[in-house]
């Protein structure tokens, strides 16, 4: 942790001076967030400091470095039982002495977020290192990333980075190429990725091929050896493309994965979703997913569907699901909202109230709470509790 210090006081205070002729930038954020939930009658508090500094140097006029460095504090409940948010159909199924063995931990983290270099040549640009791959039209959910998993009340919030080499090969100015490799112990077990990119009118499309292994744990299966769960790992082959425009103002958009799997049943995801704002400024925005991987009776959620929803190995429990959003200016700086998360599947729902408050140009207040509405058992179930964030955002 020391070390980590002394590296940000080093990059902030004299690597400017040193690489001043590459006009090195500095900037990033501090964010403080608290974090309350009710469960059970239990009420609990996380709170969360995070620094984050992003370096970016134009090397030369083909040559740009960049690179992210996160510094995280946890402080209040560290230490979430999984088991407090399961119905009593899943715990009583759960040996008796491996309780403890499902509690989420959180400790302090520091870690290179991003690192890369972009190069430009005459035909394609190439960038390698940790990077982000954003993937995909969906606003929630998106049926073509196989490598992240957003968050529902917080579905904007950055994605971290992955280590790959990636090739953009533009063909005129409508149509591109993008050629991804994300390395793993040998070229099996790599992450391979094409996609092609259009444009027809008003509509961006996409046509996307990926190959990655999907890894992820049995939390029925403790391996004592090293004291972890069994991890579980396949091959997971997505065909698939997406689709965004405008329509008489009204904005669209469509994206299709199917994932054909080594030895599970093969799946499909979609999302379908529109925008719209209205001359009142009011914002509104819908958007239906279906993931056949889930499943559309509540009773047949087991143990592994929810610990790997709570852990981000897989996007969701239930199969069918809509998330809206409505947003209106109160002020100038002020921006009132409602989502809404809701589960076809097993007729439950989620009602989130958001507020986003500009301080300044360079200062942001951000808070919402989250009210779970449905049987126990189900994805919004009142087992799932009730609670809020606040969030403090300062630029720099």
């Amino acid at each position: 942790m020391k070390r980590f210090i002394y590296l940000m006081i080093f990059l902030i205070c004299f690597l400017p001076f040193l690489n001043a002729q590459d006009k090195l930038e500095i900037f990033g954020y501090f964010e403080s967030q608290a974090l309350a939930s009710e469960i059970k009658d239990n009420s609990y508090q996380l709170y969360t400091n995070k620094l984050r500094v992003d370096l970016k140097s134009q090397i030369s006029k083909n040559i740009t470095f960049a690179a992210n460095f996160d510094y995280i504090t946890y402080h209040g409940k560290t230490q979430w039982d999984i088991l407090e948010f399961l119905s009593s159909d899943i715990t009583s199924k759960i040996p008796q002495g491996m309780e403890s063995f499902y509690v989420i931990p959180f400790s302090n983290r520091h870690f290179l977020d991003n690192a890369y270099i972009k190069m430009r040549f005459k035909y394609f640009d190439l960038i390698v290192g940790k990077q982000q791959i954003s993937l995909g039209t969906g606003y929630v959910w998106n049926p073509t990333d196989v490598f992240n998993i957003k968050d529902m009340l917080d579905p904007t919030y950055e994605m971290p980075g992955h280590n790959a080499m990636r090739m953009d090969i533009p063909l005129g100015a409508s149509y591109s190429i993008t050629a991804l490799y994300s390395p793993g112990d040998n070229w099996k077990d790599s992450a391979k990725m094409i996609q092609f990119e259009g444009q027809i009118s008003h509509f961006d499309y996409s046509l996307i091929a990926i190959e990655k292994i999907w890894r992820f744990h049995d939390y029925t299966q403790f391996d004592y050896e090293i004291l972890n769960f069994s991890e579980v790992s396949e091959k997971r082959q997505l065909l698939g493309g997406s689709i965004a425009g405008e329509f008489l103002g009204l904005g669209i958009w469509a994206e299709y994965g199917h994932n054909k799997m080594e030895k599970s049943k093969s799946f499909y995801e979609l999302v379908v979703g529109s925008d719209y704002t209205f001359d009142f400024q009011t914002y509104i925005l819908l958007e239906y997913y279906r993931n056949t991987f889930g499943k559309s009776n509540y009773e047949d959620y087991d143990l592994n569907d929810w610990m790997r929803f709570f852990t981000a190995e897989q996007k969701t429990v239930s199969r069918d699901q809509i998330y809206t959003l409505i947003q209106h200016p109160a002020t100038d700086l002020m921006t009132i909202g409602l989502s809404s998360f809701i589960s076809i599947s097993d007729s439950s729902f989620a009602l989130a109230p958001v507020l986003n408050y500009s301080l300044s140009d360079n200062a942001e207040i951000i808070a919402y709470l989250n009210f779970s509405f449905g049987r126990e058992g189900k994805i919004s179930g009142k087992n799932m509790g009730n609670g809020g964030l606040i969030r403090l955002r300062i630029y720099f």
